[in-house]
């Protein structure tokens, strides 16, 4: 595998279990105490490193939802050097809860997996006067990610940033016909702290 560096430690960041406690208990109105999970999955080995996720309510993780693959791979674009795809899971009841329980993450292959054309991420780096790296990902100036499940399209704004001691999630539902932001972050990003590190497991 021949990745750059960078890439290597933004997978690093980002690969854990993470949580919001802190902002939960700070504002309750508009944030959720959730667990995300950010899981390695030995996909697209050849040139990218990349990641199962989904999330749950603290107090529900067995309820987990938001089954999503994010592929990070080095970039050519002048915009980024780091380009974050997600794709969608054809059937994502099928490895719910493999954040808690990877073995479940087993039948993931790339065919049953479907790119999210719309949905990619150009990533930018700056340094941290502590050292590593702050990586800020967004979608190109007025993009929604787009995506059809069980005959509905959905609308979602996807964001994050991520340092070696937090994981930033700007993701935001949107409502297609208003443009109003319907769920996620709303007032602000989510943020959360890694409380478990599974960079062991990425594939390097």
């Amino acid at each position: 595998m021949m990745v750059s560096p960078e890439l290597i430690a933004l997978a690093r960041y980002m690969a854990g279990e993470f949580e919001n406690s802190d902002q939960a208990i700070a504002e309750p109105a508009w944030y959720v105490h959730l667990r995300l999970w950010q899981r390695p999955i030995p996909l697209f080995v050849e040139d990218s490193l990349t990641l199962f996720a989904e999330q749950a309510n603290y107090l529900y993780p067995d309820k987990a939802y938001r089954q999503r693959i994010i592929r990070l791979q080095d970039s050519s674009n002048p915009d980024s050097s780091i380009q974050a795809q997600y794709y969608a899971i054809e059937d994502p009841l099928a490895v719910k809860g493999g954040g808690c329980h990877p073995d479940l993450l087993n039948t993931l292959t790339v065919d049953r997996i479907q790119l999210l054309p719309t949905c990619k991420l150009n990533v930018t780096k700056s340094f941290l006067d502590s050292g590593g790296y702050r990586f800020q990902a967004s979608l190109p100036p007025n993009e929604r990610c787009r995506f059809t499940y069980r005959e509905e399209t959905f609308q979602v704004f996807l964001g994050f940033e991520a340092s070696p001691d937090s994981f930033l999630s700007y993701d935001k539902g949107i409502e297609p016909q208003t443009g109003k932001a319907l769920w996620g972050a709303i007032m602000g990003p989510y943020r959360f702290t890694k409380r478990q590190d599974f960079s062991a497991q990425l594939p390097l």
